[in-house]
């Protein structure tokens, strides 16, 4: 039976928005596929603030995710792939979500959003790079109609990571 998809929001991230992210991911298991621990508030700065220009300059990025009551729950959204490895160039989606939020259908509606957004901008197609452990988010890339392209290893932790692509 598939349920109705909950009302999300998605805006650009303000400097209020690092406050909030750092204390709605910082919960192990929201970080366990990006290091295991919570980052410092001024990872979250310096991310808001490239996430503001990406937007200036791109009409899209990891934009603040908000429930139907204005919380901040997260983000969606999309960036340049800016590692020397894997989809060098491409445009990846991507989502990270508080704890307490998962199961819900926030990230399946805020991605869909963020598909529109970015097809809108006149990207052509994109990519996810999932840790091949992550079933939730595997999930997620299945619900958006994606497909598993390719297989990398990262190059520090050595973690085998799906790339999956999407033609928008």
């Amino acid at each position: 039976m598939n349920r109705a998809l909950p009302v999300v929001q998605l805006r650009v991230p303000t400097d209020e928005d690092a406050v909030a992210w750092h204390r709605v991911f910082a919960h192990p298991d929201v970080m366990e596929f990006q290091g295991g621990k919570a980052a410092e508030l001024s990872v979250y700065d310096e991310l808001t603030a490239r996430q503001r220009r990406h937007d200036a300059e791109r009409g899209f990025c990891l934009w603040t995710m908000l429930d139907e009551d204005g919380q901040v729950i997260g983000f969606t959204g999309a960036q340049p792939w800016e590692r020397d490895w894997g989809p060098r160039g491409e445009i990846e989606i991507g989502w990270r979500l508080g704890r307490e939020y998962w199961g819900k259908g926030y990230v399946t509606a805020a991605a869909q959003l963020t598909l529109e957004r970015v097809r809108a901008a006149g990207v052509p197609s994109v990519v996810a790079m999932v840790d091949a452990r992550n079933a939730r988010s595997i999930a997620v890339t299945r619900r958006l109609g994606m497909r598993l392209a390719e297989v990398f290893t990262s190059p520090g932790a050595r973690r085998e990571g799906h790339c999956y692509r999407l033609d928008l």
